[in-house]
C-alpha cells in the first residue's frame, strides 16, 4: 500500500513538474528543443545502454522487447537536477534547474508479456541570448534579445511477448504534445521605440517502436544479450501564431506594448527518419553485465519557421556509441548491506546532428557533439526487488570554437522502483 501511495503522489506532482523548465541550454534553440533521451536513471548511470539488457525487476525504455522478462508490476520515477556552465572564448555562466524526467507503470500481464504506460518529456526550450551589435567606431548600436521557453512531452504504452526461449519481440506507441514559445525583442540606438516578435506554437506527433532482443547461455554462469531497436520515421507538426509589435521598455525593464505591425498563423514541420539502436552484451545473472550500443539515425528534415534559421544552423547525421554496466558484490548477502548494492558506471559519445554556424559573416558550421562519464549507485529497499538509484553524470557538449559556446553539466538523478505483486491467487486454508 506504501509503495501505491508513494507512486500516487508522484503522478499528481507530475503535470507541474513537466511544465517547470527543465534545461537553460542555449542549443534549445532549435527546433523543438534539447532533446532527452529515453532512458531511466538505471541506464544513464550505466552510459545510456539498454538495446541488449533484460531484467525481472527493472524497466527499460531503450527496447521495448525487455518487458517480457518482468515478473512484477513496476513503478518508476525519476527526478533530474542539472548544474549547467556555459562558457564562450571569454565568459562563464552557470545555472540550476531540477525537473521530474519520468513516470511509469507496467505489469505482466502473462509469464511470457508484460504492458508499460506513462509519461515522459521528450524536448525542452530553456534558452536567453543576447546579441549586441557595435557601429564603426565601437559604438553600440543595437540590442537584440532572443528568449524561448516550453517543453514537449509523451505520452506511450508498449508491451513486451516472448516468442520462444531466449527471444523476445516488443512494440511502443506513443503520442507528443507541448507548447512553445520563442520571442526576439530588438532595441536600437537614438530608436523611440523597440520591436518584438513572438511565436506561439503547439506541436504534436506520435512515433512507433519495435525491439527485439535474444539471450543465450555461453558457458554455465555467463550469458549472451543481443538486442536492437528501431524508432519508424515520424514528423512533428506545428501550429500557432506569430505577432510582431512595437513597445516601450521602462527603466524598470516593464514593457508596455503600443501598436501590431503583423500577426498571423505560424505552421511547421520536423520530419524525422529512422533511429536503430544495437546492442551487445555479456553478464552474470544477479552478478555483474556490460555492454556496448550504437544508435544512428539520418538528419532531421525541417520545414517551416522550424527551418527559419537555415544560415545559422544546419541538421546532420547523429550518432550515438556508448558502454557501461553494472556489478553486484552479493545480491544475497546478510551480513552487509554495501555487497548487496548496485555498482554502475559507464560512458559515451553523441554527435547530436546539429551543425551550427557561429560566425555571422562566414559559412563555418560545426557539429555539436556530447560526451559524458556517469556513475550510479542503487540501493535495496527492504528486499532486492524494490531499490532507489542515485546517478551522476558529468559531460560536456559544445565548443568555444568559431564562436560557439560550450556547456559542462553535472546530472545528479534520483530514481525510485517499486515492486509488486498484482492479481496474486488467494489461499484459503
Amino acid at each position: 500500500m506504501i509503495k501505491k501511495f508513494i507512486f500516487i503522489i508522484a503522478v499528481l506532482i507530475s503535470a507541474q513538474s513537466f511544465s517547470q523548465r527543465s534545461t537553460s541550454s542555449p542549443y534549445s534553440y532549435f527546433g523543438v528543443g534539447e532533446e532527452f533521451g529515453t532512458r531511466t536513471v538505471e541506464q544513464i548511470s550505466m552510459g545510456s545502454i539498454g538495446a541488449a539488457y533484460s531484467s525481472p525487476n527493472y524497466l527499460n525504455f531503450v527496447n521495448p522487447a525487455s518487458l517480457s522478462e518482468l515478473r512484477l508490476a513496476t513503478y518508476v520515477f525519476g527526478v533530474l537536477n542539472n548544474d549547467l556552465t556555459i562558457s564562450d572564448a571569454d565568459v562563464n555562466q552557470s545555472t540550476n534547474s531540477t525537473s521530474l524526467s519520468y513516470f511509469s507503470i507496467a505489469f505482466p500481464l502473462t509469464k511470457k508479456m508484460a504492458a508499460v504506460f506513462g509519461m515522459q518529456p521528450t524536448s525542452s526550450v530553456g534558452y536567453s541570448l543576447v546579441n549586441t551589435l557595435n557601429d564603426d567606431e565601437g559604438n553600440l548600436e543595437e540590442i537584440t534579445q532572443y528568449v524561448g521557453s516550453g517543453d514537449v512531452n509523451r505520452i506511450y504504452g508498449g508491451f513486451g511477448l516472448k516468442l520462444f526461449k531466449g527471444f523476445s519481440v516488443g512494440l511502443e506507441l506513443d503520442f507528443l504534445f507541448g507548447n512553445i514559445q520563442n520571442s526576439v525583442l530588438s532595441v536600437r540606438e537614438e530608436v523611440a521605440l523597440a520591436t518584438k516578435n513572438v511565436e506561439n506554437s503547439n506541436v504534436r506527433g506520435g512515433s512507433i517502436k519495435l525491439g527485439a532482443q535474444y539471450k543465450t547461455t555461453v558457458t554455465k554462469d555467463l550469458n549472451l544479450h543481443v538486442g536492437a531497436s528501431v524508432k519508424l520515421g515520424n514528423s512533428l507538426s506545428s501550429t500557432g501564431t506569430e505577432n510582431l509589435y512595437s513597445l516601450t521598455i521602462g527603466a524598470s525593464g516593464f514593457e508596455q506594448p503600443r501598436d501590431t505591425i503583423f500577426s498571423g498563423p505560424l505552421s511547421a514541420n520536423l520530419d524525422r527518419p529512422l533511429e536503430t539502436t544495437l546492442g551487445l552484451g555479456l553478464g552474470e545473472t544477479n552478478k555483474w553485465y556490460a555492454a556496448i550500443n550504437y544508435k544512428t539515425q539520418d538528419a532531421l528534415v525541417a520545414s517551416g519557421y522550424f527551418d527559419n534559421s537555415a544560415q545559422s544552423f544546419q541538421y546532420g547525421q547523429s550518432n550515438r556509441i556508448s558502454a557501461g554496466g553494472f556489478y553486484i558484490p552479493k545480491i544475497n548477502s546478510i551480513s552487509s548491506y554495501w555487497q548487496r548494492v548496485t555498482y554502475r558506471g559507464g560512458l559515451k559519445y553523441e554527435k547530436l546532428g546539429l551543425l551550427v554556424n557561429g560566425n555571422p559573416n562566414g559559412n563555418t558550421f560545426t557539429s555539436i557533439d556530447d560526451f559524458g562519464i556517469s556513475f550510479g549507485l542503487g540501493f535495496p529497499l527492504g528486499n532486492r526487488l524494490s531499490n532507489i538509484n542515485l546517478g551522476l553524470e558529468y559531460g560536456k557538449k559544445g565548443t568555444t570554437d568559431n564562436g560557439l559556446l560550450e556547456e559542462k553539466y553535472v546530472n545528479f538523478r534520483l530514481s525510485l522502483s517499486l515492486n509488486d505483486v498484482w492479481f496474486k491467487k488467494r489461499k484459503i486454508d
